[in-house]
């Protein structure tokens, strides 16, 4: 899975729910909301005043080492 700023967070963890600690680590607690399960990394990212280039570069790390 390749991951942007515009990807929904719902997808990615119905991808690989193994990423979820990367969410919790920055704030973002509110994972099984319907509401964030639909926002994008770049949307939840401002609600929560953290740097959305840095979580998908992790979150793509993640999806690398699976392939």
């Amino acid at each position: 899975m390749q991951v942007t700023k515009d990807t929904i967070i719902g997808d990615i963890l119905d991808a690989d729910f193994e990423v979820a600690p990367y969410f919790l680590e920055i704030g973002m607690h509110c994972l099984g909301c319907p509401a964030s399960r639909g926002e994008s990394i770049e949307e939840a990212c401002a609600v929560h005043g953290t740097d959305a280039d840095a979580l998908v570069a992790k979150l793509n790390a993640h999806f690398a080492e699976k392939e």
